[in-house]
């Protein structure tokens, strides 16, 4: 599927949106340098593109309290199609892993993982494996503070 043409305002919009979702529309259209109808037009065509699948809060851990931030490698048993649906089917299902995915290399999947403690974590791996998920091995990766976090999409709004 071809990307949308995109100019260098729609870029804008989509960069500033990446940062400050809950930006007004007129401030918007300030910040892009447009008048407020033309800036909602862009929005709209933007969404139905399907370039803007939604809005969110970005919400800070440490407020909410304590918490363990992990990255996991995962290995599978066997590399059938069933095994990677398996798999992606229970990832599906847990709440605690709020990122997977399938990667190229020495392991099949990079999950993300936030939990209120290590106990909490070793229990949800625990139950992985008791799943029969089809985890040969896993390698976790404790973070120990956050030094660069930005919306994926700017690192391509930006190039």
């Amino acid at each position: 599927m071809q990307p949308p043409r995109l100019d260098d305002r729609d870029i804008a919009i989509l960069a500033t949106l990446c940062r400050e979702g809950r930006i007004a529309k007129t401030q918007l259209a300030a910040r892009v340098n447009l008048s407020p109808t033309p800036c909602w037009e862009r929005m709209t065509r933007l969404e139905k593109a399907g370039l803007i699948r939604g809005y969110r809060a970005e919400i800070d851990l440490e407020r909410l309290g304590p918490h363990v931030q992990v990255f996991v490698t995962v290995e599978l048993e066997s590399h059938r199609a069933e095994n990677f649906r398996t798999f992606e089917r229970t990832m599906d299902r847990l709440d605690e892993v709020t990122g997977c995915w399938a990667i190229g290399g020495g392991y099949d999947y990079l999950m993300q993982v936030v939990v209120r403690d290590v106990a909490a974590f070793q229990e949800l791996m625990d139950g992985l494996l008791e799943r029969r998920a089809g985890v040969r091995r896993y390698f976790s990766y404790i973070v120990t503070k956050p030094v660069k976090t930005v919306p994926p999409a700017l690192a391509l709004l930006r190039g």
